[in-house]
């Protein structure tokens, strides 16, 4: 498709996944962008302040010109954002955490860019699903990520049932869970799965004591840890090489 003239571009701006980390985790590249960028698109704008401050400290936010992109954003909405990158003016989602449109409502945005005919560009940075996914020793090859399981138990149950059943044909299945829920996931993982289904939970990636474990559901149980609320990033699957679950 022919890029829209006079337009800006629209860049994917990553940011850390937690508290910690400075500016040597990210690329240069990001931190420049941010030092000459004013527009921007985000989930909740206190976040978004906050991590434009922690790339660059000297940033004058009264300048900034931020605006809300959530799951209630209308498509009308999205692309009345997007004139705004009119006059050549670029600008960039910033996520809540990690990478924008992924598991994030950035994607909306995005999509409404691409029916512009403007530029998109993503930016590096870390993304809590495909960290875990690479530590998890769970096929890479073919995986879905399925955001939030239903939060009623039964529901839940059922959900998780369908993901074991497409875990026995070697895909990888990647979930999240609101971290006040981890335990009450991981209970019903616990019951619902046969005991040599693959279960990796990463927690707290790149932040100080986090950690990516697979292990089977058998050997969970025996565990008998708590989660605790820290985020954390489910994968089911089967062990690689191995018999099917």
């Amino acid at each position: 498709m022919k890029k829209a003239e006079g337009y800006g571009t629209l860049y994917l701006l990553p940011v850390w996944l937690g508290e910690h980390g400075g500016v040597e985790q990210l690329p240069p590249e990001n931190i420049a962008l941010v030092q000459r960028i004013t527009l921007y698109f985000t989930e909740h704008e206190k976040t978004a302040r906050h991590m434009l401050r922690r790339m660059v400290p000297s940033i004058e936010l009264p300048a900034l010109e931020l605006h809300r992109l959530d799951k209630d954003t209308t498509l009308q909405e999205a692309q009345n954002m997007i004139a705004l990158l009119r006059d050549g003016r670029d600008a960039a989602i910033v996520s809540e955490a990690g990478m924008p449109g992924i598991a994030d409502p950035g994607a909306r945005l995005v999509q409404a860019a691409h029916r512009s005919g403007i530029s998109v560009v993503p930016l590096i940075g870390p993304s809590s699903l495909f960290l875990a996914l690479a530590a998890s020793g769970l096929s890479g090859q073919q995986f879905t990520f399925h955001g939030y399981l239903p939060v009623k138990q039964p529901e839940r149950k059922a959900a998780i049932k369908r993901l074991e059943s497409e875990a026995r044909h070697g895909a990888a299945q990647l979930f999240i869970e609101t971290p006040y829920r981890n335990d009450a996931m991981l209970a019903d993982l616990l019951s619902t799965c046969s005991g040599s289904l693959q279960l990796t939970i990463a927690i707290d990636l790149t932040q100080p004591g986090g950690s990516v474990v697979t292990r089977s559901i058998d050997e969970w149980a025996r565990l008998g840890i708590t989660l605790g609320k820290r985020p954390a990033v489910f994968i089911l699957g089967r062990a690689m090489g191995g018999d099917r679950v």
